[in-house]
């Protein structure tokens, strides 16, 4: 671009710089558009006559073939094997060949890679998809996770097994009590211990509550997504009276704690069975509504009716659980193959899908809240009386009013809470259905009072790794949809 002249001027003796003009300079790139395609990691090189491409005559005058090497440029593999059968994709609606402009806008449409999230409203936290565009259809679809990562299973390897137990509270921030029941349930396994009935009735209520609290934020969230904001606003008034109910029985709203090893914190106070029985008498109303608003809305079954369809093998093949295993026609209910607390002593169906698609699933969870109040009306009624935890003062703390009796409580209460309980050696992998799905915790005691090794399964995590599949050849925003549909939070996917 410049030709260098020397000219000895008289004084400095300074070599100067004399730009000549090229005859193609307005074929040159920008420093702004050289800047852009070095620092654009997902970007491919641009193809086409004018960056010095040539054409194909094998192929006909529809498509070039690009003459440069094309770079690895995504962490989802090289995009060459795409190049090279872009010119068999038509998109959605340029299928024509007789259309006028079809061979011009034919070669102007290519794959091009958008960043779906982490800010998106719709990402529902920290999601980060890299989604490969063809036109408006999803090519090929890469979830960047790990922005919440806060290395939990490290930590609790540092801490007493009742140290522990707050973490899971934070990992599905929606549904607090069951990621507690799986980890007291893995102890209470190495332990060898029974946990009281009463305690066992009430974690089976509070269970409940806490999956008709997932399901809510799940499907009016997702309703929310796809356009209609009504619904989301019912269902946090009706979420409002669950916290709190939540805080009059562990003292908080959010992260309880009230699950422990050995039973509950503290018994149900007086006069709150009522008020859950008065809540759940008109809760079926509040179901009604919404499913009246969106069951057989049109735009709703639009967005959601063979969008996001995952046959039954699929989704075997890929893990899932929960109510993607149940849409796609797979009855499995871990509280019914494998009863834990007082789920053997209830009755409830499992719904189950036929097409697997958005629609069913959110059938499904529109049939488990109906589910989950017949669970909670049959808790309340047989509630029995009784202890609520364990009366061994080395894993269950005593009294408060007892410590002030007994010097012996006082110490073991000193004990238990600076100290510790020591748990046998042994290991455990010990599972729950959580309101997402198969909810896992694998714990390694080497008989000290801290875990040796406490690795994590949760549902959402897997339900993320089958996204690729399910999204190919749907539209940019039946993304929106199918992220709904699988009820991710990112406390319990990046862990």
């Amino acid at each position: 671009m410049f030709s260098s002249t020397r000219r000895l001027l008289a004084k400095s003796h300074k070599l100067r710089l004399v730009p000549q003009l090229n005859k193609n300079f307005s074929s040159i790139p920008t420093l702004k558009q050289q800047t852009q395609r070095s620092n654009d990691f997902y970007a491919t090189k641009p193809r086409g006559e004018k960056h010095g491409e040539t054409l194909d005559p094998s192929e006909g005058v529809s498509t070039f073939k690009n003459s440069l090497k094309l770079e690895i440029g995504s962490a989802m593999g090289d995009y060459s094997q795409f190049v090279e059968e872009s010119h068999n994709w038509d998109t959605w609606e340029l299928a024509n060949p007789d259309s006028a402009d079809y061979e011009v806008r034919r070669n102007k449409i290519r794959h091009f890679t958008l960043n779906f999230g982490p800010q998106h409203p719709a990402a529902h936290g920290v999601l980060r998809l890299i989604l490969e565009l063809h036109g408006e259809e999803i090519v090929r679809s890469d979830p960047h996770v790990g922005l919440l990562h806060r290395g939990t299973e490290k930590l609790i390897e540092s801490k007493t097994y009742m140290q522990a137990l707050p973490y899971f509270d934070r990992l599905d921030y929606v549904s607090m009590m069951t990621n507690e029941q799986v980890f007291a349930l893995a102890v209470e396994k190495l332990l060898n211990i029974e946990v009281p009935i009463r305690a066992q009735y009430i974690r089976t209520l509070f269970g409940e509550i806490t999956r008709v609290l997932n399901h809510l934020m799940s499907v009016l969230s997702h309703a929310m997504d796809v356009g209609a904001l009504t619904p989301f606003l019912w269902g946090f008034e009706e979420r409002e009276k669950l916290m709190e109910f939540y805080e009059r029985v562990s003292g908080a709203r959010l992260h309880a704690a009230y699950f422990r090893p050995g039973g509950v914190s503290q018994d149900i106070p007086a006069g709150l069975l009522d008020d859950i029985y008065m809540w759940a008498t008109q809760f079926g109303d509040r179901i009604d509504e919404t499913e009246e608003l969106l069951t057989d809305n049109r735009i709703w079954k639009q967005r959601t009716i063979d969008v996001g369809v995952l046959t039954a093998d699929d989704a075997l093949n890929y893990g899932l659980s929960g109510v993607m295993l149940r849409g796609s026609g797979i009855p499995y209910d871990i509280r019914k193959a494998q009863p834990y607390d007082a789920y053997d002593k209830v009755e409830f169906d499992i719904p189950v899908g036929t097409k697997g698609d958005c629609y069913d699933r959110y059938l499904i969870r529109m049939a488990e809240f109906r589910q989950s109040l017949r669970i909670i009306e049959q808790c309340i009624n047989d509630m029995p009386a009784g202890p609520t935890k364990v009366e061994d003062f080395k894993i269950a703390p005593p009294a408060k009013s007892f410590m002030k009796e007994d010097m012996e409580a006082l110490i073991h209460h000193f004990l238990l809470f600076t100290k510790g309980y020591a748990v046998p050696q042994g290991e455990t992998y010990t599972c729950i259905e959580a309101p997402k799905g198969e909810m896992g915790v694998y714990v390694v005691s080497d008989g000290s009072e801290r875990p040796y090794r406490c690795k994590i399964r949760t549902p959402g995590f897997s339900s993320l790794g089958a996204f690729d599949h399910i999204s190919r050849g749907y539209l940019l925003p039946d993304a929106v949809a199918i992220i709904g549909t699988m009820d991710l939070v990112f406390g319990e996917v990046d862990r």
